[in-house]
């Protein structure tokens, strides 16, 4: 791979907006893996490819430890295995925040209804 296409640990920092500390812990738990040079790291294609499904993952709410195993179904069993692994990882997920989602509608309601009512009763106050 050319050196045009790699970025540096701090640019590949800097293009996904996270911290050094989450790139190596990324490492660590074997969701990516740049290529060496001494004490330097070099992100190609594959690995900013794979960065870009994690952070999606991310703001979609799934675990690091899915996103890792969604990715290794990639590399042992290849696309259409990762595909279908997806559509069952995306029917759970959008299950979960469908509940997380009726329960922050819930809580929002409630509080909504305690301060219309705090208000009033401040209100009534002031006007005595």
């Amino acid at each position: 791979m050319s050196e045009a296409n790699r970025l540096t640990f701090k640019e590949m920092c800097a293009k996904f907006d996270v911290t050094p500390r989450t790139l190596r812990y990324y490492e660590y738990i074997e969701l990516l893996s740049p290529d060496r040079e001494g004490r330097s790291r070099y992100y190609g294609a594959r690995e900013r490819a794979r960065m870009e499904l994690i952070m999606r993952g991310r703001t979609f709410g799934f675990a690091l430890e899915d996103i890792r195993q969604w990715l290794l179904i990639y590399e042992n069993e290849g696309t259409q295995a990762q595909m279908q692994a997806w559509v069952e990882l995306a029917d759970g997920q959008l299950r979960e925040l469908a509940d997380k989602k009726k329960q922050l509608d819930e809580a929002m309601t409630e509080l909504q209804r305690l301060r219309d009512t705090t208000a009033q009763a401040l209100a009534d106050k002031s006007a005595d």
